[in-house]
């Protein structure tokens, strides 16, 4: 409205003139409208700088709205930052406490290890003598782990119990292995039997000579031939090429006798 009596006034100031300075009706007519076109061409000029910057100033706003959910998103992010600090500064403290306690609990279990290392060699050689080399290799293994400092004690502990779980398997397993046996001053390749603990056989390849270790007396004692099959059946079963079946082996016992296994 403003720019409306701004145009018409400057229309009719101009028509003023124009009747002041003489002109014809037609002529100040004439000017007058060309003027008044030309007040409405820079009022419109006018108002597209306006809607301009006003579109420019809701842009920026926008922005800064924007701008200021942004610092708000990141002081929350901050705050939630120091609080998982604070929780991992406090959870080292806590796992360097441990640590130090498993140090202490260390020094206390080595002496332990020891003992339990000496008491699986001894079980090793006082048992039925089946994969002796393996065994043996396992102790001694033990034995070089306690002196090397760059395993921990923690590891050092868990060796030693699977070594006392696997010793612990033997007794509940069925195996066949072929391996060396003196016999009479001789080394024959033999194929060995574990049923357990309770029965340890032998074959020759060949299956002409057959033995038993007797655990009381601590010696091998041969078998004769009618345990040759049983035992050739045992050594199928073992290697999973026979289904399991009753398999008649000799049973070390006080007195001489034979059983079924």
């Amino acid at each position: 409205m403003r720019q409306r009596r701004w145009t018409c006034a400057i229309a009719g100031a101009s028509t003023a003139a124009l009747l002041v300075s003489g002109a014809a009706p037609g002529e100040l007519l004439a000017q007058a409208i060309e003027e008044r076109m030309e007040g409405n061409t820079e009022g419109v000029k006018a108002q597209a700088q306006i809607d301009e910057l006003s579109d420019k100033t809701d842009q920026l706003l926008a922005e800064y709205r924007n701008t200021l959910k942004q610092i708000e998103s990141l002081r929350v992010y901050n705050r939630q930052s120091e609080e998982l600090l604070r929780a991992q500064e406090e959870e080292m403290a806590s796992l360097q406490s441990q640590i130090d306690d498993v140090e202490v609990v260390g020094r206390g279990v080595a002496p332990l290890m020891f003992k339990m290392i000496e008491a699986l060699d001894q079980f090793v050689n006082l048992d039925t003598p089946f994969l002796m080399q393996e065994r043996e290799k396992r102790v001694a293994e033990l034995r070089g782990l306690m002196n090397r400092s760059d395993v921990t004690e923690a590891e050092k502990f868990r060796r030693i119990l699977e070594a006392y779980q696997i010793e612990n398997e033997f007794g509940r397993t069925i195996e066949a292995y072929r391996s060396t046996l003196d016999r009479e001053g001789k080394k024959l390749t033999v194929d060995f039997l574990r049923v357990g603990r309770i029965a340890l056989v032998y074959q020759t390849l060949d299956g002409s000579q057959n033995g038993v270790w007797d655990q009381g007396q601590r010696a091998w004692k041969e078998l004769d031939s009618s345990y040759a099959s049983a035992i050739a059946q045992g050594l199928k079963v073992a290697r999973k090429q026979s289904a399991p079946d009753m398999i008649r082996l000799p049973l070390p016992a006080p007195e001489k006798a034979g059983g079924e296994v």
